[in-house]
This record gives structure tokens, C-alpha cells and sequence, in this order.
């Protein structure tokens, strides 16, 4: 199976298209297979997203505003909701989760059954303010398939979209000098919670993809750039900046960070001139200049009318506090807190994970200059403060409502951020780079598998069941063993093309400028 994997992995690498090919079969077995393992309604709001594109894939753009009342974090209040017009099941979906989320012992096999009744009424959806673009990508299966058929069906295309742009940031990091490097930084920016909301029906994974597009984009242009490769690095960045900005207004807030960082990164002279001079760069800064206009036009048009009791003592300032001293949990909940946020990953999970960025980053601090010191530390910061400021402005309002997942579109910059700089300053032979992207893709592909097999065991017996769930209670569409089966050879598959990335190039590519010259402590770079 190993030779044939090497084989395959050394295939894909002849041509960007094969490349990518690959590379989007392997993120969507991912992502799909979180979507296929996990009960209906199992991930944070699901029920009310499904409703959402069910109701935008009618026509339903906007509905009848629902005060319904709600407790989130403990406090109460009257949240203003969407009514729309769908089948009475749809109605039935927010209780579906409910017996075991929040309840780890419980299998997901106490949950109701959804009915099949087509009569018109009205459903309620938290997500009505959202803007449509997602939900229209995502909700049209519900038109060809009912019931939960047609729910499964919606998880894929959602998983589809993400691979797709996972895909193109993988291609886009490979023409960076060292291929095999690169894949690290793709991997640990696609942690397994990013894999799980991209395989769920939730505009957080087509976010969190988005931003991985957007990064590896932009650290190409301004860290490696090549002119015959740039128009082509612009169609990625806008692409990626189209799906981030039109799916939350926070998109709009994490592409602003990600430019101005890798402007921090940018010291050689000419670099943006050239890409000024483009006139793919004009293009695609109206495209994103409309696209913006239109989120924030969308947002302002469509405002939160809840009125929830917060109390007098939680002000802006005991916000920040506890946001500050939540870091832990959040860092964790970037990485894989899965469910509604009642099932942590395995610790080998998270310590794995933590020992790659660490290694990655203390290597950029190592090898990088002065600029990119300060980028890689100033990213550090707003990975810890961001949430901090961001509840602090917003909870004397809403409450605290902030989850870790938030701000992932923004920090996966850093890994990726932190290969490239290695990428492009470390000597060739300063480092056993190989030897570090074993171990690390190995301990990667180890750990994902561990989170997913975890979270589906929580599902099928509960965390007070056996480890091996030989008598589930709950099983997925296929059984667990099938899904288990292909997470396991998808992460092998991507460990094996990691290894191999390198032997077989893609496309000639020049020497990086900042690179010393063949003969002195480096070779020529390794071309695409």
C-alpha cells in the first residue's frame, strides 16, 4: 500500500492540475468523512444553518422576524430569529442534539426522529442575518433529496467547497522553495477542527479555508514572488477574499490583518511596485472592493434586534479579563473541541499539535529577520489579545459568546507564516528539514486520526463506553469502521505525498532573490 501511495503521491506532483486533483480528493475524504461519521445536528448551531440554506435555496433571502427565548452562557434573554416557510421537519431539527450534547456518557442514539411530514410551516433559524452567498452554495441538495438524506448531502457540498479551497492553498504553497516544508505549514494550519466545521453545514469551515487560501496567497507574493506565477497567486487571493468577506463581516476584519502582517514581511525593494503595475491586481480589488460594499450593506441592512438580560457586573473590562484567562480553551478549540464544544480531542492530540507550531515558529524567531521576528511575534499577540479586545467591545451587548473558531480564519497565519520564513531564510543544510517534516507530518496524520476517532467514539458509545466500540449504540450512514477506515488511509495518503513532495517538481522555477547563491551555504531553490 506504501509503495502504491508513493507512486500516486509521485504522479501528482508532475503538474500543478495533478496536484491539486490529488490533493482536493484528499481534504474532501477528510472533511467527508466527518461529515458522514457525525449525528445531525451534533456541531455548534447546525440545525439552525441547515434551516438557513433550505430556506435560501427557496428563495427565502430573508423571513419574519421570531423573538424566541434563549439562554446562551448562561444568560437569558429574547433573541430575534428568522421564520421561514419549510416542511414541518425542519421544525424538529433543534431538538435533535439535545439529549446527549452537553451530556459526554450519552450516545447520540437517544436522539428523535426528525418525521417526514411535508406539510408548510413555519421554522425558525438563528442564522437568518447571515448573508445568503453560503447557504446558497450549500443549501440546493435539499431540493433533490429529503430528510436526512438530504441533510448528509448538504454536509458534503460544504466539504466540498473547503477541500476545493484547501486544495488551492496546497498548490500555491508547493511553488514555495522547499515543497515538503510547505506541506507542514498547509497541515498545521488545517487543523482537525478546521477538517470538522468544513465537513459540517457551518460557514465557519468555508471561512477557516478561506483564510488558509488567502495567507498562502499573499506570504507568495511578497515572500516569493515570481512574475510569471503572480497573476495567477492574485486569482487565488481574490478568490479566497471573495469566500472570506462574503460569508461573515469578520472576514472582512481577518483579510485586512493577513495583508498588513505580510506587509510586515515584505523588504525587498520592487516587490510591490511590480504587483501594483498588475492590472489582475485592479481587478481583483473592485471585485473585492463590490464584494464588500455588499457585506456591509447586507449586515447594516440586517442588524440584531435581541434584547438579552446581561447583567450590570459583566463590564467591557471584566470581559477581557475573562476572555484573557480563557486562552487555553480557546487555543484548544482552534485546534479540536468538537460537538457543541463538549468533546475535547485526546491530549496527544493537542500536545502534538502544540510541539509542530512551536518547533515552526522558534525556527522563524531562529532564521528570520528583524521584520520577520516582528511579525511572527506581533502575530502571537493578537492571537492571545484579538479575542480579549473583541469580547471586551461586544459583551456589555451579547454576552460572552466568543469561541476559539472565531479567530481561526486569522491565525492560521502563523504556522504558514512561519514555514515560508524558514523557507526562504534558513540555509539549505542549517537544519535536518527532512527528518523534521517526517516526524512532524507522521505526528500530524497520528494525532488528526486520534481526534477523529475519539470524537466518533463519543458519538457511537459515549465517553463512559468501551474504547473499541465494537457494540455502538449509534452508527453513521456505513458504520464507524468504514469512516474510521478511510480518515485513517486519507491521513496516511497525505503523509506519504508529504514525504515524497519533493522528488518529482512540477514546473521550473527562478531563484528567490533572498536566497545566497549556489556554492556558498545553499543550492539553487527547489523548483515547483
Amino acid at each position: 500500500m506504501i509503495s502504491a501511495l508513493t507512486r500516486l503521491a509521485d504522479w501528482s506532483a508532475r503538474t500543478p492540475k495533478r496536484l491539486w486533483l490529488i490533493a482536493f480528493a484528499l481534504f474532501f475524504a477528510l472533511a467527508g468523512s466527518w461529515s458522514a461519521a457525525s449525528p445531525l445536528g451534533s456541531s455548534p448551531d447546525e440545525h439552525a444553518h441547515f434551516i438557513r440554506a433550505a430556506a435560501v435555496a427557496r428563495g427565502q433571502i430573508g423571513g419574519t422576524q421570531v423573538m424566541v427565548p434563549h439562554t446562551v452562557a448562561g444568560i437569558e434573554g429574547q433573541f430575534a430569529e428568522t421564520g421561514v416557510q419549510l416542511p414541518e421537519w425542519y421544525r424538529n431539527l433543534p431538538a435533535v442534539h439535545e439529549c446527549y450534547s452537553w451530556h459526554q456518557s450519552r450516545p447520540a442514539s437517544c436522539a428523535p426522529s426528525l418525521g417526514n411530514s411535508e406539510k408548510i410551516v413555519q421554522a425558525t433559524t438563528a442564522a437568518g442575518r447571515y448573508h445568503p452567498a453560503y447557504y446558497l452554495v450549500t443549501g440546493w441538495p435539499s431540493l433533490l433529496v429529503d430528510g436526512p438524506k438530504g441533510l448528509y448531502l448538504m454536509r458534503f457540498v460544504s466539504a466540498l467547497l473547503c477541500s476545493a479551497l484547501l486544495a488551492s492553498a496546497v498548490v500555491t504553497a508547493a511553488e514555495w522553495r522547499r515543497r515538503s516544508l510547505a506541506m507542514i505549514g498547509v497541515l498545521t494550519a488545517a487543523t482537525p477542527m478546521t477538517l470538522y466545521m468544513a465537513g459540517m453545514v457551518n460557514p465557519s469551515g468555508g471561512e477557516i479555508a478561506a483564510g488558509i487560501l488567502v495567507w498562502t496567497a499573499l506570504l507568495s507574493i511578497v515572500l516569493s514572488p515570481d512574475p510569471q506565477l503572480l497573476n495567477r497567486r492574485l486569482a487565488r487571493l481574490g478568490i479566497g477574499g471573495l469566500v472570506l468577506i462574503n460569508i461573515r463581516p469578520l472576514g472582512l476584519i481577518w483579510f485586512g490583518g493577513a495583508v498588513v502582517f505580510c506587509l510586515l514581511l515584505t523588504q525587498r525593494r520592487g516587490v510591490l511596485g511590480s504587483v501594483l503595475r498588475r492590472k489582475a491586481l485592479w481587478m481583483w480589488t473592485a471585485l473585492l472592493g463590490a464584494a464588500t460594499a455588499g457585506a456591509l450593506l447586507w449586515a447594516a441592512s440586517h442588524p440584531d434586534n435581541s434584547k438579552i438580560d446581561i447583567p450590570d457586573s459583566l463590564t467591557s473590562g471584566v470581559a477581557a479579563k475573562r476572555t484573557l484567562g480563557n486562552t487555553e480553551v480557546y487555543i484548544k478549540q482552534m485546534l479540536g473541541y468538537f460537538g457543541w464544544l463538549d468533546t475535547p480531542a485526546p491530549a496527544f492530540m493537542y500536545v502534538v499539535w502544540m510541539a509542530v507550531l512551536g518547533t515552526l515558529v522558534a525556527l522563524a524567531l531562529v532564521y528570520g529577520r528583524r521584520r520577520d521576528v516582528v511579525a511572527v511575534l506581533g502575530m502571537l499577540a493578537a492571537v492571545v489579545l484579538v479575542p480579549g479586545a473583541a469580547q471586551a467591545s461586544e459583551a456589555e451587548r451579547i454576552g460572552m459568546v466568543w469561541q476559539g473558531r472565531y479567530l481561526l480564519p486569522f491565525a492560521v497565519g502563523l504556522p504558514l507564516m512561519a514555514v515560508l520564513i524558514c523557507a526562504t531564510r534558513a540555509p539549505e543544510r542549517s537544519f535536518p528539514w527532512r527528518r523534521l517534516v517526517g516526524f512532524s507530518v507522521a505526528g500530524l496524520a497520528l494525532a488528526n486520526g486520534a481526534a477523529f476517532y475519539w470524537t466518533l467514539r463519543r458519538f457511537t458509545v459515549g465517553t463512559k463506553g468501551s474504547w473499541l466500540a465494537t457494540h455502538a449504540h449509534w452508527a453513521p450512514p456505513g458504520g464507524w469502521v468504514l469512516w474510521t477506515g478511510v480518515y485513517t488511509a486519507a491521513a496516511l495518503a497525505i503523509v506519504v505525498a508529504a514525504l515524497v513532495s519533493d522528488r518529482k517538481p512540477a514546473a521550473p522555477q527562478p531563484p528567490d532573490l533572498d536566497t545566497p547563491r549556489p556554492g556558498r551555504h545553499s543550492r539553487v531553490p527547489e523548483p515547483v
